[in-house]
């Protein structure tokens, strides 16, 4: 028998709690579900608590992780203990964890991404051994079995931990919702891991081999000194990048990248490229149209663009950018599919990614068939 949920636990960036919580509320709103918000500025995490439980059922069917855009990791709350003995924790745990009635396919040991919670990063790698090996050893953990859910134990302390669980088709793959991504020595600047992080975010392997290889032509505006036109080169893609600002010279003795001088704004290529990335800093509400407009003008079928958010109203604004974007491609007639994500290796921005649908289809049946 599974034990419903007593509340939603997001993580997010410290800072951003409201723009989370506000996703949540909205969230549960729109699921008919009663509850409250709990939070606390910078915790760096945030519940949606329930004011009666709720089923799994309900829940998969209402709350999708992927539609989210401040939340890193989006977990089911079982319900938080909040006095660990400190001489066996192990046992205090188990009844709760053997009341969730399911087996798991994997035990995932977290905490708050803040400086205050990294302290207990060494703690959770010692204490996960001894617990994973009482889970194998009453049934209830499988590592072979990836389709299972996942058991969260989000730490906040040693002695406070909430039991969650979350569903590997609805959550983040990665521990605390934060990739580990190295910084590639030959990239001209740290950007580079945003698009890195973007792209393992809105593709999966099999869309970024078919959408991203020798060939494909992208346009970068905002390109100098060319953090993301590396890693659009390192898949083969031509790039005409779009700064007033120097590029780094590596990146043009490629031979696939070729720099242009000119206004992000106002530059349009020649001829409709596959790609459009665009990381310019400007007020969101100015970019967002500019790269409506490159998808319902049919210049390009592709792009991944960031928005940097004002310090007030954020959520708002995020909201503010969709519908005008929305707006544009209605007008035009045309079907593109929008979705906006904080990634980690944003700071005060959230990064989107955008297509034209039957574009993108017809893109990925050609390669295959080739």
């Amino acid at each position: 028998m599974t034990v419903a949920a007593t509340a939603l636990l997001a993580y997010c960036r410290a800072g951003f709690e409201n723009e989370c919580a506000k996703e949540l509320a909205a969230l549960a709103a729109d699921a008919s579900f009663d509850g409250f918000v709990r939070s606390k500025p910078g915790a760096a995490f945030v519940e949606f608590v329930f004011h009666a439980p709720v089923g799994d059922d309900a829940l998969r069917s209402r709350f999708h992780f992927r539609d989210l855009v401040f939340a890193r990791q989006l977990v089911r709350a079982i319900g938080w203990i909040r006095d660990l003995p400190m001489s066996d924790r192990v046992s205090a745990l188990m009844p709760a964890i053997e009341a969730i009635g399911v087996r798991f396919g994997a035990l995932v040991l977290e905490t708050a991404d803040t400086n205050e919670a990294k302290e207990l990063s060494t703690f959770c790698r010692q204490f996960a051994k001894p617990l994973s090996a009482r889970l194998r050893a009453a049934g209830l953990l499988d590592e072979t079995q990836s389709a299972l859910p996942r058991l969260h134990l989000f730490f906040a302390g040693s002695t406070a931990v909430c039991i969650g669980v979350s569903d590997p088709d609805n959550s983040s793959s990665w521990p605390m919702g934060v990739p580990r991504l190295s910084m590639p020595r030959q990239a001209p600047s740290r950007s580079t891991q945003k698009l890195a992080e973007a792209l393992q975010w809105f593709l999966t392997p099999e869309a970024d081999r078919d959408l991203l290889h020798e060939g494909i032509t992208a346009v970068d505006l905002g390109a100098a000194p060319g953090g993301w036109t590396w890693q659009l080169v390192r898949r083969g893609v031509y790039v005409t990048a779009v700064d007033n600002g120097p590029m780094d010279p590596a990146l043009i003795a490629t031979g696939q990248v070729e720099h242009i001088r000119a206004d992000g704004f106002s530059f349009r290529p020649q001829r409709p490229v596959d790609w459009m990335v665009c990381d310019i800093v400007e007020q969101p509400i100015r970019v967002a149209p500019l790269v409506a407009s490159w998808l319902a003008e049919g210049q390009c079928t592709h792009t991944i663009f960031n928005l940097k958010l004002p310090m007030k109203k954020r959520f708002d604004e995020v909201a503010r950018c969709r519908a005008a974007m929305e707006d544009t491609w209605s007008g035009a007639g045309i079907n593109c599919r929008l979705r906006f994500r904080q990634l980690y290796h944003d700071r005060e921005e959230v990064t989107g990614y955008a297509f034209r649908v039957d574009d993108r289809r017809k893109k990925i049946a050609r390669r295959r068939d080739s």
